[in-house]
């Protein structure tokens, strides 16, 4: 508990300033899979102060999104009535989410990091479990390179990307795309620079 109120309390204090710590503009990977939109319902998990789902409402799709920090979620309020599309926001974190049963067309994680092996691989279970047979999960984060590069993410090995890290939480996934990747971002404050990148679309099986 003591390790929790400690993590909130630091990205409540980083979501804390007057601009978007990630910018106001969707994660550039999520937008190149907007050929694979197609309507339908989507869950943005820890997506802070909601450029990722506001983006994704833009495109036409209901969406569900959620933070632990009241801060993020106050601003992501904000963020979507600026660019008037409705959000359902939720403050929660992962294991109070209430995931459900194959609710959502689309599970969208982009950079949610702060997950050790073990919790990450019980995130992932929770992903899987959420979305509908025949759905596409979509995955952004960083890749092991970016250790040396030190321009966002957790700064910890174990809990960077690999393509095989993916494949192998998801083995039963039809690959629609998976890439590693050096690329000049600039996202905010919190991601900026040149970066080693991950990315993970696949589709769930329909039985």
């Amino acid at each position: 508990m003591a390790k929790f109120s400690k993590s909130l309390e630091r990205w409540n204090d980083r979501f804390s300033v007057n601009h978007y710590l990630f910018g106001q503009e969707a994660n550039h990977y999520l937008v190149e899979q907007l050929k694979h939109l197609k309507g339908g319902r989507a869950l943005a998990i820890a997506d802070g102060e909601g450029r990722n789902s506001v983006w994704l409402a833009q495109q036409g799709v209901q969406v569900d999104a959620f933070d632990f920090s009241p801060v993020a979620i106050q601003k992501a309020h904000q963020l979507a009535q600026t660019k008037k599309v409705s959000v359902n926001f939720m403050c929660s974190d992962w294991k109070s989410f209430d995931w459900g049963q194959a609710r959502y067309d689309y599970v969208v994680g982009i950079f949610f990091q702060f997950a050790d092996p073990d919790d990450r691989t019980e995130i992932f279970a929770k992903m899987h479990q959420t979305l509908k047979p025949g759905g596409l999960m979509i995955i952004q984060g960083y890749g092991e390179k970016q250790l040396e590069y030190k321009t966002g993410g957790p700064g910890v090995l174990e809990n960077l990307y690999t393509e095989k890290l993916l494949k192998s939480a998801f083995s039963d996934y039809e690959v629609l795309d998976s890439q590693t990747y050096e690329k000049e971002i600039s996202e905010g404050d919190g991601h900026e620079g040149m970066s080693s990148l991950v990315g993970f679309v696949g589709r769930k099986s329909f039985t």
